[in-house]
């Protein structure tokens, strides 16, 4: 018998085993292929924490694999932090299958330690999260999401004290105390009415809500006289069957934007998001509705947020009267420069934004025009919250965070990207260049001429299940171990190994370099003509990325030169594939 065999046994075997997890093994009984990639792995907890498919098993997100992770997370803190039985974890989940339970899971088990847990009492987005943290003064955050996966997908990430996703080393930390849990099915749980009675479950309602939205007030560029004016743009708004709905109309609301309408079809939280074929914005397929609404009203702007409203997508109308669905590159650079071009200058001095290695160069390019300090990251928010958190000690300023993903961060009372936050600005900025007779796409034109025709794109390629890992393994092993010296005909100049840390340049005789920043799986190639590509296999998804960035003396260029190293690209992943 195998060793995941063994455990599929085991679980099979044990009588408390959950009903509905009891009916899912025994429908999988014949299925070998399925019961293999169930429980040949424990499903892995990386950095942020931990997302898969529904199910019963150890590779499975379920109320087993839930308890296990909180019962690592209760033994670190009680071990690494202060306080932490009165201070407590507080708890919130989206609109997915499960999320409630496994919200009250994590209660359950933090419970059998005696520590607190706060627990919303209804479904709200992760930076709402990330502020509660430190709102509340917890010693920890969890949240229950799969952000934009299929609906078959739920997810576990852990906020530390700071309000920030966890680092690697305290992700690394966490992951050892979860190994040290040996029966995820052993795991001792307080039940729920012993918890209500001893008060170590407590409801969370409103007031972190209105405690948020008072902070989101401060964001505005606009002065006193502008906040308080009746604003008629017209902006259509969708949260994709998500949590955003309540903060991102209240915070419209704040600003006088009064002529705001919902996508009433995708308004009501849906675990099946049944509307879209993915609920994530960066797909511009999940614009569809908004824009057929769009179309109806002549709306100026058109805003969609994922399930737990950290991603925002915006859409504006082009020359030709279509909608566009700006790039997260594009977006980013327009909040950028208009932050700064609203900033006191004396404010700018000490000023940092803060980009991830795989985010376009247009936005180091305007932050250089007003004397900014731009700071390269590894890709994940967790590790912008991480910079933001030294300059608590350093005095430096953040002015703006954002990685091409559809994440940005404008004020850091949250430390995780902010959806919430970034409508608002979008929808703010959209109003200013409207007064100035300009639509986003005129304003991002002007940005292009000043510094650039700076343009990127982002292949994927998804491959499922235990031979897709391999496959994904493989490919990232073929490039670190074949040095390449070109592509679409482009030298490479400098090749940036994160796993390694290294450094190389290929074209000059300069010495290696020593990355500062933490070991990833990850390698960039920077190619002549301010070109590069970037090669990572995701940390949330069965996916292996290829980003790419050029920079062309025009559009026309830029677009002839994106297309050549793309499929310069395709080719090449194809070519080690079929190697294999």
């Amino acid at each position: 018998m195998t060793s995941w065999q063994k455990v599929y046994e085991k679980w099979l075997g044990y009588q408390n085993l959950d009903p509905a997890l009891k009916e899912n093994l025994e429908e999988l009984k014949d299925d070998h292929e399925a019961l293999e990639d169930a429980f040949y792995k424990e499903l892995t907890f990386g950095t942020g924490g931990m997302r898969g498919v529904l199910g019963p098993g150890i590779n499975r997100m379920n109320i087993y694999t839930i308890r296990k992770a909180v019962n690592g997370l209760a033994n670190y803190i009680l071990e690494n932090t202060v306080n932490v039985k009165d201070r407590g974890v507080v708890v919130a989940y989206d609109s997915r299958y499960m999320s409630q339970e496994f919200a009250v899971e994590a209660a359950k088990v933090l419970g059998s330690y005696g520590i607190k847990a706060y627990v919303f009492e209804s479904l709200r987005p992760t930076p709402l999260l990330s502020y509660a943290v430190r709102y509340l003064g917890t010693v920890a955050g969890i949240m229950i999401t799969a952000s934009h996966n299929p609906p078959e997908y739920n997810g576990f990430k852990v906020y530390n004290e700071d309000g920030g996703q966890i680092t690697p080393d305290q992700a690394a930390d966490i992951v050892s105390y979860i190994q040290n849990t040996e029966d995820e099915l052993l795991v001792p749980v307080m039940e729920r009415s012993e918890l209500e009675q001893k008060e170590l479950l407590n409801w969370v309602g409103q007031e972190v809500d209105h405690g948020y939205l008072e902070r989101l007030q401060s964001i505005t560029k606009l002065d006193e006289e502008a906040r308080k004016k009746e604003k008629d743009l017209r902006i259509v708004f969708t949260p994709l069957h998500g949590t955003a709905h309540d903060l991102v109309m209240s915070g419209l609301e704040q600003l006088n934007f009064n002529n705001v309408e919902v996508v009433k079809e995708q308004a009501k939280p849906d675990p099946e998001f049944s509307t879209v074929a993915s609920p994530n914005p960066e797909e511009h397929q999940a614009f569809t509705m908004a824009i057929e609404q769009g179309e109806k009203t002549d709306a100026a702007i058109l805003l969609g947020t994922d399930p737990d409203a950290d991603r925002l997508g915006v859409a504006v109308k082009n020359k030709s009267g279509d909608y566009q669905v700006l790039t997260g590159n594009q977006l980013g650079a327009l909040m950028l420069d208009y932050i700064l071009s609203h900033s006191d200058p004396m404010v700018l001095k000490s000023a940092r934004m803060i980009k991830t290695v795989v985010t376009s160069e247009l936005g180091r390019a305007i932050a250089d025009a007003y004397n900014v300090k731009t700071i390269n990251t590894l890709t994940g928010f967790k590790y912008i919250g991480e910079k933001i958190h030294q300059f608590d000690a350093t005095g430096e300023t953040f002015v703006f965070g954002y990685e091409e993903s559809y994440g940005y961060l404008i004020s850091t009372f949250v430390r995780d990207k902010d959806a919430v936050q970034a409508a608002v600005m979008a929808s703010e900025m959209a109003y200013y260049w409207n007064g100035k007779g300009k639509t986003l796409l005129e304003a991002l034109e002007v940005l292009y001429e000043e510094h650039g025709y700076y343009m990127e794109g982002m292949s994927s390629l998804t491959l499922k299940g235990k031979e897709g890992t391999e496959q994904i393994a493989a490919i990232m092993e073929a490039v670190r171990n074949n040095p390449i010296t070109k592509i679409a005909d482009l030298k490479v100049e400098v090749a940036e190994d994160y796993l390694q840390s290294e450094r190389k340049f290929l074209t000059s005789k300069a010495e290696a370099e020593t990355i500062q920043l933490p070991k990833e799986n990850m390698i960039k190639l920077i190619l002549e003509g301010e070109c590069w590509v970037c090669l990572r296999p995701s940390g949330t998804e069965p996916k292996i990325k290829y980003y790419y960035g050029v920079c062309g003396e025009s559009k026309q260029d830029s677009e002839r030169k994106l297309t050549l190293i793309k499929h310069a690209m395709d080719e090449m992943i194809e070519q080690i594939r079929t190697k294999r």
